[in-house]
């Protein structure tokens, strides 16, 4: 009876909603190997393009009113969606940040003005900006509040977001607002990122998997819960002693495992997604890996052996005029003005 009504809770939590898809892994290797991975996937197609950002340039959370500002203390590469907004990124001390997609997320807004606020276009780049490990973004969490203000896009749709940050050594924390409160959880434990129900309850639904062990039998939709479990029990269960391309290899799999089909269709489902791009971040040497689904082929960028100086220029790859990239492309990254959030 019991299992009857677990079993029935799930089909609940399985059923409702769109599949708006977002999936985030990280492999914890030998020798202190971190590995990153994450799929973008959305209804319509989001153009990405990479920055790199030097040290020591001057930022502002928002273009007016009581919000924070800054001088960046460590250089980053950057995914910017739209040309407007940050959407992850690893900074030069190897810690990476994933903005993903969770329509429940309500967040903590400044009435009349009393809390500072961030934009959500800047949102990734001022942590990767100032902090270096997850202790450190912990402990500013807790002894500072703030609002997060939103740009809409896509035709109206509203930015809801959670985030998921890892260092090099393995540890990861997950912000989540629900009803204006912020959660936060931190583990090395936790290794895999989805979307919606709120990642409590989503931690809940993948202990049902656990028990009945994946090795028999995983769920196969695309949606959420269903990516959540294939990706936690994929990512525990490819090798660990591996050296850093094989590792960047086995997460790329486990996000090809997880992937929504490119131009994934159901009838009456006008919102479905489909996974778009893909990256996977070494926190370990310190190199980016990004490629769009619809290429063969995957690139990197190696953050270590760019200039990060203060001074140094914002260098940009534009996706848009390059197709089909191999390897390190750091040669064909150009001087560039920095994006321009869409606040």
């Amino acid at each position: 009876m019991k299992n009857r009504i677990l079993l029935f809770a799930l089909a609940v939590l399985l059923g409702c909603g769109e599949a708006l898809a977002c999936s985030r892994v990280v492999l914890l290797g030998r020798d202190n190997l971190t590995v990153v991975g994450r799929t973008l996937d959305w209804r319509t197609p989001i153009p990405t393009n990479l920055y790199v950002y030097p040290r020591g340039m001057q930022k502002q959370g928002m273009p007016e009113g009581n919000t924070y500002h800054w001088k960046s203390k460590y250089g980053s590469v950057l995914a910017v969606s739209y040309d407007g907004g940050a959407t992850e990124g690893m900074n030069e001390k190897g810690l990476v940040m994933n903005a993903l997609f969770c329509k429940g997320s309500i967040y903590r807004t400044s009435a009349e003005g009393k809390l500072r606020s961030l934009s959500l276009a800047v949102f990734v780049s001022f942590f990767l900006d100032n902090f270096a490990t997850v202790d450190e973004v912990h402990q500013w969490l807790k002894d500072n509040e703030f609002a997060i203000y939103g740009k809409d896009f896509d035709g109206g749709t509203e930015a809801a977001l959670h985030w998921a940050l890892t260092d090099r050594s393995g540890n990861t924390l997950v912000m989540e607002f629900q009803n204006g409160k912020l959660d936060v959880y931190m583990s090395r434990d936790y290794r895999v990122l989805t979307n919606d129900p709120p990642f409590e309850k989503m931690l809940a639904i993948n202990n049902y998997w656990k028990q009945v062990g994946g090795a028999n039998q995983l769920p196969g939709t695309v949606r959420s819960p269903d990516r959540f479990a294939r990706a936690s029990f994929f990512i525990e269960h490819v090798p660990d002693s591996v050296d850093y391309k094989q590792a960047a290899a086995e997460v790329l799999t486990v996000l090809n495992n997880v992937a929504v089909p490119y131009g994934y269709e159901l009838e009456d489902a006008p919102n479905l997604s489909s996974s778009q791009w893909r990256s996977v971040a070494d926190a370990k040497n310190l190199i980016y890996y990004f490629g769009f689904f619809y290429e063969f082929s995957v690139f990197n960028i190696e953050l270590g052996k760019l200039n990060l100086e203060e001074g140094a220029p914002v260098l940009k790859m534009d996706t848009s005029k390059h197709t089909d990239l191999h390897g390190c492309i750091n040669d064909l990254l150009v001087p560039s003005a920095p994006f321009t959030p869409m606040w």
